[in-house]
């Protein structure tokens, strides 16, 4: 199962369908703030939620993907609070039984394990903060659902390889 996750596009449409048509994904997520309508073609594909800058009202606050036997918890982040830490993101994960959260809002990109959840910001593919390059995640979980590989691109496709990571996931 792959999943290509991005964030805080801010209105770039063009970007957004290259890297679309870049890579053979089998589910599409975007974690806010892309400043487009809900029902705008470029984000049909799109498991989506509102970001802070996102006015459409037809975006929910947060989502919940199952898929293979795995939930997947998806929001933007603002709400709560992942620019202080990712506790409050955490314990609301665990209310909905999440394996893996991806989320946006801090523009950083990185991954990271806590309490057996894995956490997933692929950054921003408009304007990235504690690097230069703007990024967006490949999510990889293998067909066993043990193990998590979790890749980096840049916005022109070139993989950013010290972003790398693998985990095995909780059962």
């Amino acid at each position: 199962m792959k999943l290509l996750i991005i964030s805080d596009s801010h209105g770039l449409t063009d970007e957004i369908v290259k890297i679309k048509n870049r890579h053979q994904i089998d589910y599409y997520i975007h974690c806010g703030d892309s400043e487009l309508t809900f029902h705008s073609l470029v984000m049909k594909e799109f498991m989506k939620v509102a970001g802070n800058c996102d006015l459409d009202t037809y975006y929910p606050q947060d989502l919940i993907m199952d898929k293979q036997g795995i939930k997947i918890f998806i929001t933007h982040g603002h709400h709560y609070h992942v620019k202080r830490n990712l506790h409050t993101l955490s314990y609301r994960a665990e209310e909905e039984r999440a394996a893996i959260i991806c989320f946006g809002h801090t523009h950083i990109a990185g991954t990271g394990k806590m309490n057996g959840q894995l956490f997933i910001n692929p950054g921003s593919i408009q304007l990235p903060r504690g690097r230069k390059e703007k990024t967006y995640a490949i999510l990889d979980v293998n067909s066993g659902n043990q193990v998590a590989q979790i890749s980096f691109y840049t916005i022109e496709g070139e993989e950013v390889q010290e972003l790398y990571r693998q985990y095995t996931l909780e059962k």
